[in-house]
């Protein structure tokens, strides 16, 4: 049979079984390795499940994901996140609109130790949710921007999502994690901007909450200082060349625990939690790693991607053209999947296009990150919006998509601007060689 015959016939096959509800690693775990047996045999086939398995249980690289789980895992379970939101309500709750700023600031905050979008959103969806629709925001624009503030979890370095496309697409992760810091500047700024002209058209959305005294706003900073400490140990030391990303994961862990500790802030029962939820995100994630290593081992032997390559090249469109059709492609597949699905079921296709185009894998793996999160709110799924919605059953979903337009919206046009001018991106990478 034509390898491009299989190679269509395993990726429909994959399709099917997610529809079927099969985890997803799985169903591209099968997918991949029915499709090598038919081109090659069952013997390489079988082997390549082996192999894939042992490379990327034993990666050094990927042993960043756990380390940086867990240390989310303790800082949540060390109360940083409220500490982080009520620094940022006492600083500015008393602006119209001054504590949906404050979840903003506060999911950007918390995005620094956490990794994970679905977290900051569920992590926010507690603490400041209900504080928002206590002071008579409406129901709507507070849990938006709930929604919305959730996707810098992760995009903020330490990202998850941002270490395994460095990974996979054989980039160093501190290069991404540089060429990330002016796009999430201007996403944060974007979210401030929006919140501000909405509370303008819309007064009543965000009323001005009582003015903190200077005595509650330092209590709140000094109350904050572990996770400020925290932030400084991992990124400063990180970006300051102190030690290395996978170093800089596992001192965060360490540090995230022993401040919990110190603070008396984590009971036994607590580590346990923490300890078994980090291992189930962990089990999780390598499962749709290793999955995914055996389907774009597939893709690649039959040639695929390569065919997928010169039929987009055989259209005459300009390279941004391609750029933009693939945006609209990753937004629909970013409003269905989980991130780190949606981004490796297609990297084996999308990244050798984009390399093919004369485009930096790193601006890529950006964008690609920035477009799969926007999917994370955008309808008609929008894995956010449906965390949200189940934690908060009264907040009707259709309120929580009205809520998020604006921030769809802006999202949007920051997209575009990295779109256009990938020296946003990059600048950062060339000046610090």
């Amino acid at each position: 049979m034509d390898a491009t015959i299989v190679a269509a016939l395993g990726i429909a096959g994959m399709f099917a079984l997610i529809l079927l509800h099969v985890q997803i690693g799985i169903a591209m775990a099968i997918a991949g390795v029915v499709g090598v047996a038919a081109l090659i045999g069952w013997g390489p086939a079988v082997s390549l499940l082996a192999t894939e398995t042992v490379a990327n249980l034993s990666s050094t690289d990927l042993a960043v994901v756990p380390l940086f789980l867990l240390m989310g895992s303790f800082a949540a379970g060390g109360k940083m996140s409220t500490e982080i939101y009520n620094l940022a309500q006492a600083s500015l709750g008393h602006r119209r609109g001054g504590l949906a700023y404050a979840t903003i600031a506060g999911c950007a905050g918390f995005g620094a130790v956490c990794g994970s979008s679905l977290a900051t959103t569920a992590t926010f969806g507690r603490t400041a949710l209900p504080e928002m629709l206590s002071h008579g925001y409406r129901a709507s624009f507070s849990s938006g921007v709930i929604a919305a503030g959730g996707n810098l979890g992760a995009i903020v370095p330490p990202s998850i999502i941002m270490v395994i496309y460095a990974v996979l697409a054989k980039q160093f992760i501190l290069d991404v994690f540089v060429a990330s810091i002016l796009p999430i500047l201007l996403t944060v700024t974007a979210m401030l901007v929006t919140i501000w002209i909405v509370v303008r058209l819309k007064p009543d959305w965000g009323p001005r909450s009582e003015r903190a005294s200077w005595a509650d706003r330092l209590l709140a900073l000094r109350r904050a200082w572990a996770a400020a400490l925290l932030v400084l140990i991992v990124l400063g030391g990180i970006y300051g060349g102190v030690f290395t990303v996978n170093e800089g994961a596992a001192v965060g862990a360490v540090a995230a625990l022993i401040i919990a500790i110190v603070r008396r802030r984590m009971s036994m029962s607590d580590f346990w939690q923490a300890i078994l939820e980090a291992a189930q995100s962990t089990a999780s994630i390598y499962l749709i790693i290793i999955g995914a290593s055996v389907f774009s081992y597939f893709v690649t032997l039959s040639g695929v991607s390569e065919a997928f390559v010169e039929a987009l090249k055989a259209t005459d469109l300009a390279p941004i053209a391609i750029v933009l059709l693939l945006l609209v492609g990753y937004l629909i597949l970013g409003s269905i999947f989980e991130t780190v699905s949606a981004m490796l079921i297609t990297l084996p296709f999308v990244l050798p296009l984009i390399i093919e185009l004369g485009y930096d894998p790193i601006w890529w793996g950006i964008i690609n990150v920035a477009i799969i999160e926007l999917g994370m709110i955008t309808p008609p799924i929008g894995m956010n919006v449906m965390l949200l919605h189940s934690m908060n059953p009264a907040i009707a979903l259709r309120q929580i998509y009205s809520g998020v337009g604006p921030f769809i919206l802006c999202n949007i046009l920051v997209l575009l601007t990295l779109v256009i001018v990938p020296d946003i991106s990059l600048v950062l990478l060339r000046w610090f060689g």
